[in-house]
């Protein structure tokens, strides 16, 4: 039984109740009516009580007989009444509703869930882009990596050197030395920051889902490095607004972790704080290339590489971005000495965005011949 099937049942009672009260208030007037009348009372108050009798009387019975005769026709009139009403109405509830989310923010914070929210931005992406498969695709994704991020970066800084290492590999390749330093400003959710190398890419993979609680390098055996020595990898630093937290240090099954405690007291005040990091590796010249990539929704970032200490010949950077900005290259140069090539992208970048940086060792490049001039163009 639905609810307004109940209440026409409850209003029908209520109207019978009444009506029978009326009929036995009636009766009961009449009755004393009669008593007046064998006490020999005076004829006008007789005649008023017997008349009071019959308006009761008459108004159970009426109002009984009309309910049951009229009130399926005044519950259809009431119905249409309301749907002519709702009708006429109804566009501008729509106008109100859509202008209350697309102007004000508070009001769909305050009763839309989350569900609800996604299925109208879904909605609205789709008519927008004129395809429904493409916008709930894309918003998807969106929802997946920017939504549902456990934190954002805001101001991120990388610093990278690179240098030339005074060592070989296990297997004789030549290395250089890379020293990276992360710097942003975030409100952290995780009370503690981990980081590991490892040599296994299915360890990897299996870390880098845990992101940002755990910030993971990939380190191949196939250079004979082995990623579980302090040499090749360590981190030297991490700090929260300039204070320095202690460092420490496990071995792993294929390769090592690196754990610092940011403090629950930091994660429950949730207030923007400026984070430092700073670690050194390896990487084998013959590589060619180091790959930085942003593990959280990213706003204003920069990397500047310096490869001054090294026998590189040419730097090339390649961005792996999908954002509305266009990234600025910078390179110092040629009368400065020192060779640093820089990267600035101000708006937003998703996680998984990323810059490849490739090089051309000297070694590498064709000689000229000697005795053999070229003609300038």
């Amino acid at each position: 039984m639905n609810r307004s099937s109940l209440l026409d049942r409850v209003y029908a009672l209520k109207t019978l109740l009444v009506g029978i009260c009326l009929l036995i208030a009636g009766l009961l007037v009449s009755a004393a009516g009669v008593w007046l009348e064998s006490r020999h009372v005076g004829h006008v108050i007789v005649a008023t009580v017997q008349g009071l009798a019959d308006a009761l009387v008459l108004a159970g019975a009426l109002g009984v007989a009309i309910d049951f005769f009229t009130g399926r026709d005044k519950d259809e009139a009431d119905l249409a009444r309301t749907r002519s009403v709702l009708q006429e109405l109804t566009p501008d509830f729509t106008d109100a509703v859509l202008q209350g989310f697309a102007v004000g923010k508070d009001d769909p914070r305050r009763v839309a869930k989350p569900e609800l929210l996604d299925q109208i931005a879904t909605n609205a992406l789709s008519l927008r882009l004129g395809d429904e498969q493409f916008g709930r695709e894309i918003y998807a994704d969106v929802r997946d990596q920017a939504i549902r991020a456990p934190e954002r970066w805001h101001d991120a800084q990388v610093r990278v050197r690179l240098s030339e290492a005074r060592r070989r590999s296990n297997a004789g390749a030549a290395l250089f030395d890379v020293v990276v330093e992360w710097e942003y400003t975030t409100i952290p959710s995780h009370a503690v920051q981990r980081f590991a190398c490892v040599s296994d890419r299915d360890e990897f993979y299996e870390l880098v889902t845990d992101v940002p609680a755990t910030l993971t390098w990939l380190m191949t055996t196939r250079d004979g490095l082995d990623a579980g020595d302090r040499e090749n990898y360590e981190l030297l630093s991490f700090s929260v607004d300039g204070r320095q937290r202690p460092i420490r240090r496990t071995k792993r099954t294929s390769g090592q972790a690196y754990s610092a405690v940011i403090g629950e007291d930091v994660v429950r005040a949730k207030k923007p704080v400026r984070v430092r990091q700073l670690y050194r590796t390896v990487t084998p010249q013959h590589g060619h290339r180091l790959y930085f990539e942003v593990g959280q929704p990213t706003r204003g970032f920069s990397l500047e590489l310096d490869y001054t200490d090294t026998s590189i010949a040419h730097m090339s950077v390649t961005e792996l971005v999908s954002s509305s900005e266009r990234s600025r290259v910078s390179e110092m140069p040629q009368q400065v000495d020192a060779r640093v090539l820089g990267v600035d992208l101000p708006g937003w970048l998703l996680p998984k965005s990323g810059f490849a940086f490739v090089w051309t060792l000297a070694s590498e490049r064709p000689a000229r011949r000697a005795g053999v001039r070229t003609k300038s163009a």
